[in-house]
This record gives structure tokens, C-alpha cells and sequence, in this order.
């Protein structure tokens, strides 16, 4: 029988495409919330960048949330590839999810601490996949 899909994707795997869309939702609730119309499409970073309140912090959570995929990706690769104990790769991918989402409405919400705590407990995950 021929795997599927389905049956080879971890869970760990599906937080990585979950990672993936995370910033494009976070990006539209910026832009969507706040006047956005198809013109400006023609340049989205010069309007974005002209957002002010929750709708910016959105935008800034979609930014820093960009620039956390790349490590994110390569621990859970490796993490496969090393073959570490998947229910730890599954549960540390599932954390830094839950993590991202935390950090993206305490972002929104303005809470400054929290949000560093949130994005702290991510980087442990992270940091964790690589020594499962």
C-alpha cells in the first residue's frame, strides 16, 4: 500500500504548514480591520507601514512571526531526520504553535511582558526539537 499524505504528515509536519499561514492571517487581520482596498495593493508594505494602534501591532506580530518560520522548519526537519522520539517532536511543533498564537494576541493586545514570555517559551521549543 502506497502512503499518503495523510498517513506520512506528523503532526509536527502540520504545524509547519500551519507556521506557514500563520503571518498571512495576522497580515489580513491588519490590513483587512483597517481600510485596506485593492490599491492599495499596488504597494501593501508602504500601507502597512502607515497603520497605527492594534492594526500595526498585528502587522509587527505577522513580521516577527515570519522570522521565526525558517528555525522552526529546520528543528522539526532535523528532529525527523534524527530520528527523535515523535510524541516529543509532536508535542514541542504543537507548543510553539500555541505559543505563536498566544504571542500574536498578546501582541495585538498590547502586553508587552507576556508576549516576551510567549515568544521566549517559542524559542524553547524550538531550541528543544533539536535534542528530542
Amino acid at each position: 500500500m502506497t502512503p499518503t499524505l495523510a498517513t506520512t504528515m506528523t503532526a509536527a509536519y502540520w504545524c509547519v504548514l500551519i507556521a506557514i499561514v500563520m503571518p498571512t492571517l495576522l497580515a489580513g487581520l491588519a490590513k483587512f480591520t483597517s481600510g485596506f482596498r485593492p490599491k492599495d495593493n499596488h504597494n501593501p508594505r508602504a500601507y502597512l507601514a502607515t497603520l497605527t494602534g492594534w492594526q500595526q501591532r498585528a502587522n509587527w506580530a505577522q513580521q516577527n512571526t515570519f522570522e521565526s518560520i525558517p528555525g522552526f522548519m529546520a528543528a522539526v526537519v532535523i528532529a525527523h531526520q534524527m530520528g527523535g522520539n515523535q510524541d516529543s517532536i509532536d508535542m514541542l511543533a504543537i507548543s510553539y504553535i500555541v505559543l505563536r498564537i498566544v504571542y500574536g494576541a498578546l501582541y495585538i493586545a498590547d502586553i508587552a511582558l507576556l508576549r516576551t514570555v510567549a515568544w521566549a517559551l517559542g524559542v524553547a521549543c524550538i531550541i528543544g526539537l533539536f535534542f528530542t
